[in-house]
């Protein structure tokens, strides 16, 4: 049986309860209670040249594939940094999405510059897809070599199950998505055109990753975030692609959070770049949280090192209604490391930071990602920013994954 063949940094998958680094990108050979409490791929971080990282020449500037290698668009040139060489990579091309300059929101928020980084054009209009594009090749791999992989399957509250589908599909595998009944109707009906399986459970969505287990009569591959270590570790490349654009690190980056994984991936990323010497500090990462769900605003809030699950969860915004987030505590430390925090924001103001973003920027967000401008806003009415910042909000998925919810909004308002 052959090796998975890594990237020549990568050192192995790091186990955040002892500390001990695996040499192994194969997270099934780690032992249950290991892998339970999270994994980190890391690497020889002397071994990699920023020059290298970035160059233009090498992989493409980004967002322009007319002169990227066909293996290294988008995010996956960035392969120095990530476990798997971009020749071997499953992709559809997801990361190098645009950085819109928004001279309004600056305006509004009273500091130097804010970005939107778009991140619902990826793939399947999400941010997962890079995650997923990782986690994918990594169990492909392991299908080469002849393990029994299948059915991937995940639980999810839509976007993972869709993404997860659609690269299982390029992969000739077989996937499973369970979601909860509330889940998008775009995310159901794309789930099977992308060929992945799926089961509606009644309820939300801890009724949904209960019923895996409970549902499923067979062994199977589980990439739900955090039990794969690779769905943050796409997530870091967002930080990447931040630096190749502004040419520096921001110096905010708000994140609408539900799982903890992305904004975990995006602090992740600044460190790296950091202790390569590519940026002089980290930026100030915030977690944005609908306030009906805040478990990790509420626990940065009381001092906390990991979120308390949420008792009675409450929001429309479906991605970000995770009660018990499996990146609770990764991401508590991203927002504190970084000198960041946390924020919950009412569903109408995420819901109506959506509908303004569209209606005077032209980017469109999907009703998660209203949550990263209303939650700049509220931290501006807070007196967060200095006024001199360079801010960048993430939009972490599509306006048309949730177009009846921003309707209905407007409906409501009269319009």
């Amino acid at each position: 049986m052959e090796t998975t063949e890594t990237t020549p940094a990568f050192r192995g998958l790091k186990s955040r309860a002892s500390g001990r680094v695996h040499e192994t990108a194969d997270a099934a050979e780690i032992d249950d209670d290991e892998r339970a409490r999270g994994l980190d791929p890391v690497y020889d971080y002397d071994a990699v040249d920023p020059d290298d990282l970035f160059d233009p020449a090498a992989r493409g500037a980004s967002g322009d594939a007319r002169t990227a290698p066909a293996t290294a668009r988008g995010h996956w040139r960035f392969d120095a940094l990530l476990p798997f060489p971009a020749e071997d990579a499953l992709t559809a091309g997801e990361g190098a999405t645009p950085l819109v300059a928004t001279e309004r929101l600056a305006d509004e928020l009273d500091v130097d510059a804010v970005y939107v980084k778009d991140e619902g054009r990826n793939p399947t209009g999400t941010v997962l897809d890079r995650g997923l594009s990782l986690a994918v090749t990594a169990v492909a791999d392991r299908a080469a070599e002849g393990a029994d992989v299948e059915p991937l399957v995940c639980a999810s509250p839509g976007n993972a199950g869709q993404s997860m589908a659609a690269y299982a599909g390029r992969a000739d595998l077989r996937s499973y998505a369970f979601v909860p009944s509330r889940c998008a109707f775009s995310n159901k009906s794309m789930t099977n055109v992308h060929g992945g399986e799926m089961r509606v459970v009644g309820g939300r969505f801890p009724d949904a990753a209960a019923a895996v287990d409970e549902q499923l009569e067979t062994d199977y591959t589980d990439l739900g975030e955090f039990v794969t270590p690779y769905r943050h570790e796409g997530a870091k490349t967002i930080a990447f692609e931040l630096v190749a654009d502004l040419g520096d690190a921001p110096d905010v980056v708000v994140v609408p959070t539900g799982s903890g994984e992305v904004v975990a991936g995006v602090h992740k990323g600044f460190d790296e770049l950091d202790r390569i010497g590519a940026i002089d500090g980290v930026p100030k990462v915030v977690a944005a949280q609908a306030s009906g769900c805040a478990p990790i605003a509420a626990a940065v809030e009381r001092g906390l090192d990991e979120p308390e699950p949420w008792s009675t969860p409450d929001t429309i915004c479906g991605e970000l209604e995770i009660p018990n987030p499996a990146g609770g505590a990764a991401a508590v430390e991203a927002v504190t490391e970084s000198g960041g925090t946390a924020v919950g924001v009412d569903d109408d103001e995420v819901l109506a930071s959506a509908v303004a973003v569209a209606q005077n920027e032209v980017v469109e967000m999907g009703a998660a990602g209203g949550a990263a401008p209303a939650g700049a806003w509220a931290l501006a009415e807070a007196g967060f920013f200095d006024g001199d910042e360079t801010v960048v909000l993430l939009n972490g998925d599509a306006g048309l994954k949730t177009p009846d919810i921003l309707r209905s909004h407007l409906m409501g308002q009269g319009i």
